[in-house]
Order: C-alpha cells, then sequence, then structure tokens
C-alpha cells in the first residue's frame, strides 16, 4: 500500500518560505497571488495490506517524526 502524506504549518504559524515565494511569483508578474503556504508531500510505500492498519501505521509515523504536531498539521491518504 501506498502512503500519501501531506503536512502543512497550522494557521497562525509564520510562513517565511511561503512569503519568499509569494515575493517571487509577484516579481515574476503573477498579479493576485495573496498567500501561499508551503508545505511537505511524502509517499511511502507499505507492505501492509490492511488499509485501516497502514493509515494508523502512517499516522504513528507522522506523530513520532514526520510532523511537528505543535506547528503542523497533516494529512494521511491511503491508496
Amino acid at each position: 500500500m501506498k502512503a500519501r502524506i501531506h503536512v502543512t504549518l497550522k494557521n497562525g504559524v509564520l510562513d517565511p518560505q511561503g512569503k519568499a515565494v509569494e515575493h517571487a511569483l509577484g516579481s515574476l508578474g503573477f498579479d493576485g497571488v495573496e498567500d501561499v503556504r508551503q508545505g511537505k508531500y511524502i509517499e511511502i510505500n507499505l507492505s501492509e495490506t490492511d488499509p485501516a492498519k497502514a493509515e494508523t501505521q502512517a499516522r504513528d509515523m507522522c506523530e513520532k517524526l514526520l510532523a511537528n504536531t505543535v506547528i503542523e498539521n497533516y494529512s494521511v491518504e491511503i491508496a
């Protein structure tokens, strides 16, 4: 099974990378860009065949390593 994980900063947490991208897009002539938030996308191939167990395993990975849950949110999709 494949776990697709999206990690993003929580609302209210400053995102300097997002601001830099927002500014660069404006400099390149992309008008109307009002807010950019940057995150991480992680794909993990799991040997688990039960989707519920695979999701639990991926969520445990996020809680322990892949996301800083103090300042980041994450979502898990199992395919």
